[in-house]
């Protein structure tokens, strides 16, 4: 399956049943495959007449107990953002499927990692942060799609899968695994239901008391730090003996793989770390290798976006080097290769 089909297949099989979105290239296989997938398994989907209509029938279904999602590239996310500020503010749970495109502006549509800042600082206005997880293959997109739905409902709170139209693209072996408590029903007691009968429910984000709205902004921040302690996820490969260790995710996490056993077999020890969790971002993990590697490569599909976050993991340890392609240039893994070796004979 193309990761597309994968994460909407996951999403179908985690529970979802209303999915509402635009089209927007390059993710549009996910509202083509939930078009005739939804009605199979009694779902709704609905072809909305923006993002900004989107993103608020994800409000209204999450508002009412139910499993929801959203896909959109870039631009289509921009147009989001008041609706996900809204959502995060509402305390409701929802996925929501970036696969990031060329940008500013439009941009183009081959693949991209410029929306890092936007994804993990929140994006609208606010004291919020979307819980977002960065799928390198096929397999882990389908698999982190079924995490997303566990995690939205166990943090009430939006969850990101942040891709790039590689990862969407591509086309890979996938297995959907048993669920666990994917489908475990959950009492959601703040769900409006409409009945009657029950005690009223509201489900509102204006609070014109300062001390109110304070006491809200404090229970988001404190469900948040819960997940920066049991959320965080990596992948450490090869770094127990890493002389240079390249920190990158996705589609370029993917492509160092390969530099690295290049450059393993040149006589290079060269080691990746790759955050899985952008938030929560993997900050001790790579304070615990900058102990003893002194080098690092962060390597994006951006101009150095989570450059930020490498910079405050190391915490003046080290100084890392960077390297970025951007406008929808993915890195060759020669060019790793290249800066790497230049890194090495710097350091000699």
């Amino acid at each position: 399956m193309a990761g597309n089909e994968a994460i909407a297949e996951a999403a179908v099989q985690a529970g979802c049943r209303y999915y509402f979105a635009y089209p927007i290239t390059p993710q549009n296989e996910i509202g083509e495959y939930m078009a005739w997938r939804m009605p199979e398994v009694g779902g709704t989907f609905l072809q909305a007449e923006s993002e900004i209509a989107a993103i608020y029938m994800v409000f209204g279904a999450a508002g009412a107990g139910a499993r929801t999602m959203t896909s959109s590239s870039s631009p289509g996310i921009s147009l989001m953002q008041e609706g996900i500020s809204y959502i995060a503010a509402a305390e409701l749970p929802c996925v929501i499927v970036n696969m990031m495109r060329g940008g500013p502006g439009l941009g183009g549509i081959a693949p991209s990692q410029s929306d890092y800042f936007q994804a993990t600082k929140g994006g609208g206005h606010g004291d919020y942060h979307l819980l977002v997880l960065a799928p390198s293959t096929g397999q882990e997109a389908a698999d982190l799609t079924m995490l997303a739905f566990d995690l939205a409902d166990k943090y009430r709170n939006p969850v990101m899968i942040l891709g790039d139209g590689n990862i969407g693209q591509m086309m890979e072996p996938i297995e959907f695994k048993p669920l666990g408590k994917t489908l475990a029903p959950i009492r959601k007691d703040w769900a409006i239901t409409g009945l009657s009968s029950e005690r009223r429910r509201l489900i509102k984000t204006l609070y014109l008391d300062p001390v109110i709205l304070e006491e809200r902004n404090l229970a988001i921040a404190l469900k948040l730090r819960e997940a920066v302690v049991n959320e965080v996820r990596f992948e450490s490969y090869m770094t127990e003996d890493a002389e240079i260790v390249i920190v990158a995710y996705g589609t370029v996490a993917r492509i160092a793989k390969t530099a690295i056993k290049i450059l393993r077999v040149k006589g290079l020890k060269v080691g990746l770390l790759r955050p899985i969790s952008l938030y929560p971002f993997p900050y001790q993990a790579l304070a615990q290798i900058a102990e003893r590697v002194k080098s690092f490569l962060v390597v994006e599909m951006s101009m150095g976006q989570m450059l930020e976050d490498v910079k405050l993991a190391l915490c003046g340890k080290s100084q890392p080097h960077f390297y970025g392609r951007v406008g929808g240039i993915v890195p060759s893994y020669d060019e790793i290769v290249g800066e790497v070796e230049r890194i090495a004979k710097g350091a000699k």
